[in-house]
């Protein structure tokens, strides 16, 4: 398993983009991936269960993944939280 800390670095937060391209991304790799804030966690693979956990700017959340292709996985969902979801 691979595990990682994200901060949402761009103003906006996680809104409808963000959320389809985390999905998106997710959907690419057979490693289950999941995100979580506080106490909840969301499958990374449902674009309404990443828009649900309402991540605004500068939130800390922890990326879980776990298969075969975990690190690549985790690399990826990781790129698009440095890239901002290229917005600012």
């Amino acid at each position: 398993m691979v595990e990682k800390l994200l901060t949402v670095k761009n103003r906006a937060g996680i809104h409808a983009r963000p959320a389809a391209l985390i999905a998106q991304t997710a959907n690419q790799f057979s490693s289950e991936v999941t995100i979580e804030k506080d106490s909840a966690s969301v499958n990374a693979k449902s674009i309404m269960g990443v828009i649900t956990m309402a991540a605004g700017y500068n939130t800390t959340l922890t990326l879980k993944v776990e298969g075969v292709d975990e690190k690549e996985a985790a690399d990826a969902i990781v790129n698009l939280f440095e890239s901002k979801f290229e917005e600012d």
